[in-house]
């Protein structure tokens, strides 16, 4: 019982709210993927209920409202629910955006379409939970034992590599340290490379199956051990790159820069490398068959040849031409800060790059971007101005100044430096991160969420169901603070979407963007920049 209850802090129960949850989500999963034939027959357009719809937002705010008040109310407010009543508010949220999305006859209708593949999905979920259970445990005796064959795999790769660029390398296998006199790191498990193994299995793994009808099975599965094979190798350079660079560049870097983003940037390579081999690499792709029907057919009838089936039928499943221009300025302020972040420590020094690469970005397809309407009126900057006061207002209430390194890292700089940097970090908040950001999540997300030909989609025409889920992707890029980055992100939705108009949403987020500087360089709250 010691072992269970450290494992899972507060649960001594077999089927506690985690994994309850988790045996809905994945029976849910199943049931889609074992009936999509018959799901996909009862495909019919189907309106959105707001009432329902509202309520839901209703029981998330709930949900919010006792999640905030330990943390800002605390002091004068003590409430509390019990776990009764927030699983009912849970369950009564869930319900409630699922009436939102499909009347309750919809739902009935599909069950019975569907016969007993309920009771499979259900089964499959708690089969789910019932590997996974003696994995976890496994997983968690793996930290007590002497050793780790994986631990040691990497341990023992990682020596011969660094030793071709570092003479004096020191190492304990028992202590699982490996480095030089002046930097040394610890291999620990999650070094081990197993999180980067089972993150690129499990997205090839959804590719595949994603676009199986694309492929040429069981060729194909081949590409997932060449996908492991490249994580690890990256892995292994990545460890050795951390200790040459803490040995003779900044120990500070090499921990707070390079280590915390290098295997973020292995996955998203290796990632991307999977999905444009599985694109180019024809050994493993195949053609529906009315393609290859209609390949040998129209020849003959002196209609078209093969290869122009075949360009035709790709045309007619890629996306909209567009999609870069929507999306590349955005990819480039994440490339850029990938830069960035791993060659620096707790001062994100090269911060400038970052809006040099969007600049460079956007001007490359302005030829396309200057199409849309730019122009703003007066609901811009309000919405800017409103979206501003919610994002201070938690500030307001707790009347806290938390502590941050980047205060400390400007007041280091020398004035110039220092004004230099604040100018390209303001004009960035300002001009390229507000055009980036509504390009691609107002821009493509929303409307990519209601038609593969995005661009032809009015913004007028947004839906409740593609703003609130484009608006919660933005605030979740947003981190701690993915609360207000929702309701930022759906305040420039309802902006571009009254007026039709991307230059209301830009200037609100540009409004607000400037509003927070000022605010930061005025109080030295740097914890809202």
């Amino acid at each position: 019982m010691v072992e269970w209850i450290t494992f899972f802090p507060g649960r001594t129960d077999l089927f506690g709210h985690q994994s309850r949850y988790q045996i809905i989500i994945v029976s849910y999963a199943a049931y889609l993927g074992l009936g999509h034939r018959k799901l996909k027959e009862r495909r019919a357009v189907i309106p959105f209920n707001a009432m329902f719809f509202c309520g839901h937002t209703i029981c998330s705010g709930a949900i919010l409202f006792f999640k905030l008040v330990p943390l800002y109310w605390s002091t004068w407010l003590d409430l509390d629910a019990s776990g009764y009543a927030k699983s009912a508010i849970y369950s009564s949220g869930i319900v409630l955006l699922a009436l939102a999305c499909a009347p309750i006859q919809e739902w009935v209708g599909t069950i019975r379409d569907t016969g007993p593949l309920w009771l499979y999905a259900s089964l499959t979920g708690v089969a789910a939970w019932g590997v996974g259970f003696p994995i976890r445990l496994l997983w968690a005796a793996s930290r007590v034992l002497p050793s780790h064959i994986l631990q040691m795999i990497t341990f023992n790769s990682v020596m011969p590599v660094l030793r071709l660029f570092l003479p004096n390398i020191a190492a304990d296998p028992a202590a699982w340290t490996i480095g030089t006199p002046h930097f040394s790191i610890m291999i620990a498990g999650s070094c081990s490379g197993i999180e980067g193994l089972g993150l690129v299995f499990v997205f090839c793994t959804a590719w595949l199956w994603f676009f199986r009808d694309e492929f040429r099975f069981p060729r194909a599965l081949l590409l997932i051990p060449c996908a492991l094979g490249c994580i690890w190798i990256l892995n292994i350079l990545r460890i050795c790159a951390l200790i040459i660079i803490g040995n003779d560049i900044s120990s500070e870097v090499a921990i707070v820069g390079f280590h915390s983003l290098t295997g973020w940037i292995a996955f998203t390579i290796v990632s991307l490398a999977f999905s444009l081999a599985t694109r180019r690499i024809s050994w493993v792709r195949k053609l529906p068959t009315s393609v290859v029907c209609l390949s040998g057919l129209l020849p003959k009838l002196g209609v078209l040849s093969a290869a122009g089936v075949s360009a035709n039928f790709r045309r007619s499943r890629s996306e909209s031409p567009v999609t870069r221009a929507f999306l590349l300025p955005f990819l480039a302020i994440l490339a850029a800060s990938f830069v960035s972040k791993t060659a620096s420590g707790y001062f994100e020094w090269l911060y400038p790059l970052r809006f040099v690469a969007a600049v460079i970005a956007i001007c490359f397809f302005w030829p396309e971007l200057k199409r849309l309407n730019w122009n703003f009126g007066w609901v811009g900057p309000f919405l800017g101005v409103m979206v501003f006061l919610v994002w201070i207002a938690p500030t307001w209430w707790t009347h806290q100044n938390t502590p941050n390194p980047l205060g400390l890292a400007l007041a280091e700089l020398s004035p110039a430096a220092r004004w230099c940097w604040i100018a390209f970090r303001v004009a960035a908040a300002v001009v390229t991160v507000p055009i980036a950001e509504e390009l691609a999540f107002r821009g493509y997300v929303a409307r990519r969420l209601m038609d593969r030909e995005f661009d032809s989609v009015p913004f007028t025409s947004l839906t409740a169901l593609s703003v609130g889920l484009s608006s919660f992707a933005f605030g979740l890029m947003h981190g701690q603070h993915w609360i207000v980055g929702t309701l930022a992100g759906l305040a420039y939705a309802s902006a571009v979407r009254w007026r039709g108009r991307i230059g209301d949403a830009i200037v609100a987020h540009a409004v607000s963007n400037l509003l927070l500087a000022a605010w930061a360089l005025s109080f030295r709250d740097w914890t809202q920049w």
